[in-house]
């Protein structure tokens, strides 16, 4: 599912709640088959959020950073060569996170997300600050072809429709619709953005 909006339409906010680090203040939501906030606890594992931030630790390096996430998720070790490999950071496993630059850190971050192989991605701008190598390299991992339901947030709207089944459109915290994209007006898409 693609989520559109102007900044400030709740779209990140709407990551959080589907990853259980925000708690709704009415309703409720389900998440692969659970019910949130009552059960919080049992998606936890199941879910991977790629944030703006890269959630890494700047003074360890990469293989650092992810040796403790795989840690924390049970993950084998073996894991984390697998993915440094696919996105091209083998190479620079050993430097610390401070030394690279911004599309080195989101493959990084990439990587730390999928180390426990994830049921559902929630994705938020993914490819930003990648070059059109990274994007090409992490695109099996996150993109369509990956296998995985990924909620997937975009400010490029025909880049996101290309990889939705299902649309939804956010405006001040509220749906504008839920749709199709086959079923989207571009003057839709632009009022939605005015």
């Amino acid at each position: 599912m693609a989520v559109l909006g102007a900044n400030g339409a709740g779209k990140t906010t709407l990551l959080r709640l589907l990853a259980t680090l925000l708690r709704p203040h009415a309703g409720e939501l389900a998440v692969l088959g659970h019910r949130l906030p009552a059960e919080n606890w049992a998606v936890r594992g199941q879910v991977g959020l790629l944030a703006h931030e890269p959630l890494l630790y700047r003074e360890l390096t990469v293989r650092e950073n992810l040796r403790l996430h795989a840690a924390l998720n049970g993950v084998r070790r073996s894991r984390i060569d697998e993915l440094l490999e696919c996105v091209g950071l083998a190479a620079r496993a050993n430097e610390p996170l401070r030394t690279l630059s911004r599309g080195l850190l989101q493959r990084a971050a990439i990587c730390r997300v999928l180390l426990p192989d994830p049921e559902l991605l929630l994705l938020d701008e993914p490819y930003a600050n990648l070059d059109p190598s990274a994007r090409l390299a992490v695109e099996p991992l996150i993109g369509r072809g990956s296998g995985k339901t990924r909620v997937l947030v975009s400010h490029d709207p025909l880049a996101a429709l290309g990889e939705a089944d299902l649309v939804l459109g956010l405006r001040r915290g509220h749906a504008a619709f839920l749709t199709a994209p086959g079923q989207l007006d571009e003057s839709v898409i632009r009022e939605l953005y005015a």
